[in-house]
Parts: C-alpha cells; structure tokens; sequence
C-alpha cells in the first residue's frame, strides 16, 4: 500500500454526529451564524486560552480582518518571505504593504535581526507566521520589539493549532491571530477560519468586517468596507466536531514526528527540523532540509515511483519576493535564508491517524532514496 501525501480524518461516529447536525441545521434553516458557530468560537478559543474568537470564510479572511481591525492601511507589514500567498495577500486586501523579510533556517520562522534589517518608518505591524505548527522560541523578543517601537505583532498560525512555546498557545502572542481549517490543516471544518484576541474591541471589529461591514446582523446599516467573510453553520459543525480530537490528532503525529527524527538522525547530511527546548509543535508539517546540492523533485520522484511514497507539499517553494504577481514590492536585493531553505526542504507524510506500518514504509524510502542520491553525486537522478 502506498503512502498519501495527506488523509483528512474523520472517524465514522464523526461523519455521524456532523450529518446530523447538518440534517438538523437544513430543517431550521439555521444556516449561517447560528449556534454552531458560536459553539465552535466557544470551544476554539477555549482550547487556546484566548479571550474572544471569531469565526471566518478561511484563514486568509481571518488574517485580511485582523489587520483592517488594527488599522494598517497606507502602511508597510513585515511578513516572511517563506509564507504562502495569502499573507502577502492579506496584507494587500487590507490597503497596506507587504514587505518581505529574511528568516532563521533553525525555525523557518522570523527573527530579531530579520525583522530589524527591513523596519521602515512607516512600519506599523509584523506577521509571524508559525511555519508546519513550530512557534519560534523568539516571539518574545519580536513582542517586545513591537512594544518599544509601538508595532503591531500579528499571528499568521494557519498552521499552528495546538502548538505552544513555553506552554504558551499559538495565538495568545499577538494581538490577534488567524487560523486556518482547510482540509489538510490538523483541526478542518472544510473551508473557514478563526480569529483569536485578547481585545473586546478587535472581536467587536472582526464581528462587523465579516459580515458585511453591517453595524448588526439584522441591519441593513453598513459602517466598515466589510465583505461576506461568514463561516456556514455547516462549516462551524464540523470544526467543531473535529476540535474534540485535536490532542489525540496530535499526540499521534508527535509519535511519528520522533520516530521520523531518531532515523533521520542517522542519515548524515539529511536535517529535520528540530523542536527547540520550550516549544511544542503540533506537527502539521515535518520538514527536513536536504544536502546543498540533492535535487529535490527527483527525490520526491523516486519516493513516489519506486517507493510509492508522495511527500506532502513545501512550506514554501517559491518565496513570496520571487512570485510575479508581488514583484513590485520586492526590492531586489536577496533573502539568502529564505531562499535557500525554500529550494531545499522536503516535508514527509505525517497524518492523525498514521500507522506504524507506513512511517516503516516512510522511513525506508528516505534512506534508500538518499543513500541512492547521495552516492550518485549533487544533481544525479540516477537510472
């Protein structure tokens, strides 16, 4: 049997429990921000420690509201440049601009100096983007950094459900933080996403952003360029049902995150990401950085062909300051880091539910694979 990139995992009392509900929400006609939804923001927050949530269309809603919410229109946003699309992008929709920011190899993450090297003036938030479910042991130091400079710290933890640095949950760092539930993410509702603050008022922003810009849900009454950034109630189910099982998801994937690590350990020149002391990540993603020199796709190629194995997708591939549609606000000038780490990594299959039988299978694709490549020499794909 082969190895999936992904598997979205919803055992059968799961499908049950979500049918009926929807079943129940058809006949009431309940169908948007209802009492699901309400529970779900309920619950999210809850499982996170934070004060207020806010339910969206997706996460990338919940990062473009969280950042009209703090006002930075007509000003610049750091973010990083390893970042899906969606974060530069929010930051466009929100009337500011991207700019685009080196990283740190040993977490994919921001840091300090990467941040200083571009603050502008104008400057007036930080994306941290909590790259495959890791929150970087130095987000206090971007805090405080905020703080002194009167910078706006901003989760992007589309990633990062469950995940803690210093006991800490993701999204309890900035003053807002968007979450994502598309369906590979650990917690899914399908589409939809969630926003995360300590401040009543960014909440009460968020609430009216999403639907519509309207003053209340009954209204035709309009006081913010709001958009239709609503999660279903069928959506909000979902996720609900599915939060219930986000420890055990991640119990299971940290299993199989420390088998991938003591054999990767003994791969030389192969290098996992590692969990620095104090952090705990969910595992969303399991990154590893191959050699200088190693061809990823005919890596991927071969774990596919001859191992049937598929590796999930990079965090990212192409960095944010090479993609066309955002040229114009890159400068030019290289991300060394960002770059590098881009065109190197591989991310190996991790599910909620994975048996020991396919990390054996993983395991031993990756070191036949890289034993054969590594002996063929940078660049062989072999015959």
């Amino acid at each position: 049997m082969g190895v999936k990139a992904a598997r979205i995992v919803f055992p059968p009392s799961d499908r049950e429990e979500i049918a009926a509900a929807i079943t129940d929400i058809l006949a009431t006609g309940a169908l948007t921000l209802g009492p699901y939804t309400r529970q779900f923001e309920e619950a999210f927050g809850a499982a996170h420690g934070a004060q207020h949530a806010v339910a969206t269309s997706s996460g990338t809603s919940a990062l473009e509201i969280s950042l009209r919410a703090i006002g930075v229109a007509g000003r610049d946003v750091i973010v990083p440049a390893n970042t899906f699309y969606a974060t530069a992008a929010a930051v466009l929709r929100a009337g500011a601009r991207p700019v685009f920011a080196d990283i740190d190899a040993a977490t994919f993450a921001l840091n300090l100096d990467t941040v200083t090297a571009v603050l502008t003036r104008d400057t007036a938030a930080v994306v941290l983007v909590h790259v495959g479910g890791l929150i970087t042991p130095e987000i206090g130091e971007l805090q405080r950094l905020g703080t002194d400079r009167g910078i706006v710290l901003v989760e992007d933890a589309a990633h990062a459900h469950g995940s803690t640095c210093d006991g800490i949950f993701a999204g309890s760092f900035g003053v807002a933080s968007a979450f994502s539930f598309y369906p590979t993410k650990v917690v899914t509702s399908g589409e939809g996403g969630m926003i995360l603050t300590g401040s009543q008022e960014i909440a009460d922003e968020a609430r009216i952003y999403r639907d519509q810009g309207k003053g209340s849900f009954g209204a035709n009454h309009h006081v913010r360029h709001g958009y239709a950034w609503r999660m279903s109630e069928q959506n909000a189910v979902t996720g609900l049902v599915h939060l219930r099982r986000m420890d055990e998801f991640i119990a299971r994937r940290r299993e199989v995150a420390a088998r991938y690590d003591k054999a990767l350990a003994e791969l030389d020149g192969l290098r996992a990401l590692a969990e620095p002391p104090r952090c705990r990540s969910n595992i969303y993603k399991y990154i590893a950085v191959l050699p200088e020199g190693m061809d990823r796709a005919v890596f991927k190629q071969e774990m596919a062909e001859r191992h049937d194995v598929r590796l999930a997708g990079e965090v990212y591939d192409v960095p944010l300051h090479q993609q066309p549609v955002l040229a114009e606000f890159a400068t030019g000038e290289p991300l060394p880091v960002a770059e590098d780490m881009c065109a190197r990594h591989v991310c190996l299959p991790v599910h909620s539910d994975m048996t020991d039988d396919e990390v054996d299978q993983v395991l031993t694709a990756a070191a036949a694979v890289y034993g054969r490549l590594s002996a063929s020499g940078p660049g062989q794909a072999g015959g």
